[in-house]
């Protein structure tokens, strides 16, 4: 299989537009098609910060629902979803962007973005293996042992990551590098965790490289393993980047 798998886009439809138009996906009856029958694939956290989250929304579900991406959600996604279904959430770290932008839409408008975006997470398996166990994509990773899981200590890893419950002086949570320690056969692909370059350990690859912080939007193209990005629109936010805070 031939996967383009993109990292966390947090509303920056323009980069992401500008990233597939880089990699010869073509605008066809709304949709972004690759001549040579390459998927997207989207490692969650859709959402949130950036200045265009429902347009991000609106595409990856158009994609999703006609067999040409992949999605599996982010902790950003969990929060919106859970405030679509009427929970009480906090309207902070991002979420009370993606609020603001659906509450200037008609009530019709809301509706429908609700729907689709409740059917996409709904649908979409907490990570997905592809490529005959080959090609794990998991927002913030997985762990070898945790594969097949889906227990309620296996979503918290793969949402969150391996965090310690602690925090970093600048209010990021500390999490372990779980990428160090892993030796299995299948590539992880993952974001959540802003850093300045792709970042290949063992045989994993964040690839959340902070485009909503000033940094770039990548993709890694699977199995030719190179990197795609675009630079970001936004203005630079060194402290959340993990290897400059580490």
């Amino acid at each position: 299989m031939k996967v383009d798998i993109i990292g966390d886009i947090h509303g920056c439809y323009d980069e992401f537009k500008k990233l597939l138009g880089n990699m010869g996906y073509e605008k066809r009856d709304n949709l972004f098609i690759h001549p040579e029958g390459r998927k997207l694939a989207f490692v969650g956290d859709l959402t949130d910060r950036g200045p265009a989250s429902l347009k991000v929304v609106n595409k990856v579900c158009d994609l999703v629902t006609n067999e040409l991406a992949y999605y599996v959600p982010g902790n950003h996604c969990n929060k919106l979803y859970r405030f679509f279904l009427g929970n009480k959430v906090q309207h902070t770290h991002g979420l009370e962007t993606t609020v603001a932008e659906y509450e200037l839409l008609s009530k019709k408008d809301q509706e429908k973005i609700k729907k689709r975006f409740i059917a996409l997470y709904e649908n979409a398996p907490l990570y997905h293996v592809l490529d005959d166990n080959k090609l794990i994509i998991a927002h913030a990773g997985i762990k070898k042992e945790f594969i097949g899981q889906s227990s309620n200590r296996v979503k918290s890893f793969v949402l969150y990551g391996d965090i310690t419950g602690e925090f970093h002086e600048n209010g990021m949570p500390v999490r372990r590098d779980w990428a160090v320690h892993y030796d299995g056969d299948a590539w992880i692909v993952y974001g959540h965790t802003p850093v300045r370059e792709v970042r290949v350990v063992n045989r994993t690859a964040n690839i959340d490289t902070g485009v909503v912080f000033g940094g770039k939007l990548s993709s890694l193209r699977y199995p030719e393993m190179t990197v795609e990005s675009v630079p970001s629109s936004m203005p630079f936010v060194k402290e959340k980047f993990r290897e400059l805070w580490d």
